[in-house]
């Protein structure tokens, strides 16, 4: 297997260019891409055949990262994120998205975002994911590699060969060994502390 700061310059590299991964998350395996590549994202829609009305789950490097593409992270967020031990998502009220049409590495993309304009963002439990939004520079999209509606795959032999297929780069399976195998729970948080628990 390659060294590890290859593989990750590997990555970045084809995710700078626009295209799509195929990675192990401290959770389950995922389709990447630059979230504010709105043309990428589009491809990730694609490929699992899900409707573009569905939010996609960011991962960040950390709370600095976050802070740069939502309009608030509530204090509630910040408590959560430095008593956590397991892989969970925040959903932020509101998700600074570029103008249709037009990339900008400052604002997401308009495809990531939900219809009320919130964004769910994890800062992953693995060096790896970290290290990846890291050198990226900003947050990568991180949806299960499965066809919408098919079941989640836990393991790198679990991927269907349609998905294998359709990516321009995928991590080395040995590097799963950091993901739990389940999805991570979500909660949803409010600029004045409300916190809604979406999936345990």
């Amino acid at each position: 297997m390659k060294d590890i700061r290859t593989i990750l310059a590997e990555a970045v590299q084809t995710l700078r260019d626009g295209g799509i991964i195929l990675y192990p998350t401290d959770t389950v395996w995922g389709l990447g891409c630059d979230a504010t590549n709105p043309s990428a994202v589009r491809k990730i829609f694609s490929i699992k055949r899900r409707d573009d009305s569905k939010s996609l789950v960011l991962l960040a490097s950390d709370l600095d990262m976050v802070a740069k593409y939502v309009r608030q992270v509530p204090s509630i967020a910040v408590d959560l994120v430095e008593v956590n031990d397991a892989p969970m998502t925040l959903i932020y009220p509101e998700g600074l998205v570029s103008e249709e049409g037009k990339p900008d590495r400052f604002h997401l993309a308009p495809e990531v975002v939900a219809e009320d304009g919130s964004v769910g963002i994890r800062i992953p439990l693995m060096d790896f994911c970290r290290d990846l939004a890291y050198k990226l520079g900003r947050p990568l999209v991180s949806t299960s590699a499965n066809i919408s509606g098919e079941p989640t795959p836990h393991s790198f032999r679990e991927i269907a060969e349609e998905i294998r297929s359709a990516v321009d780069y995928t991590v080395p399976a040995p590097l799963e060994k950091g993901s739990t195998g389940k999805p991570s729970q979500i909660i949803k948080v409010g600029c004045a502390g409300e916190i809604e628990i979406i999936r345990k």
